[in-house]
């Protein structure tokens, strides 16, 4: 008589079998805390914060947001690690390239917009 050999990643996802679902207070507790989250993603909009430390705290929180909606909601706590490792592997690509975007954008850098050089353009003109 042998015992019954763990079910595979498949067989969790085709039978249903595998781990327990968490309880009801436990949902309610993370959508507070997502809830909490969110207030203060709102709450540093109407704070006059550096944009040095804005964005990075706001992706901070995001990348958060983002994981525990992943692993509870959408159960990848229970689940595979290649599905893990896919869904991080986005929210690092996204972030990525979100960053890749505010940098072409000279958000981080100095004001190089051309509204900036049409003033100093002006000035050295009524110098000349």
């Amino acid at each position: 008589m042998s015992a019954a050999a763990a079910p595979t990643a498949h067989e969790e996802t085709v039978h249903g079998a595998g781990h327990e679902h968490p309880s009801d207070l436990e949902y309610i507790k993370v959508a507070i805390f997502l809830a909490v989250v969110t207030g203060a993603e709102v709450a540093m909009s109407y704070i006059d914060v550096a944009t040095a430390v804005y964005i990075p705290v706001l992706l901070v929180m995001m990348t958060v947001k983002f994981g525990v909606v992943a692993l509870w909601f959408m159960h990848l706590r229970f689940d595979s690690r290649l599905f893990r490792r896919l869904f991080v592997s986005g929210i690092v690509l996204a972030v990525l390239v979100y960053l890749a975007f505010l940098t072409a954008m000279q958000y981080f850098g100095d004001d190089t917009t051309s509204e900036g050089n049409r003033h100093a353009m002006g000035a050295v003109t009524q110098l000349a």
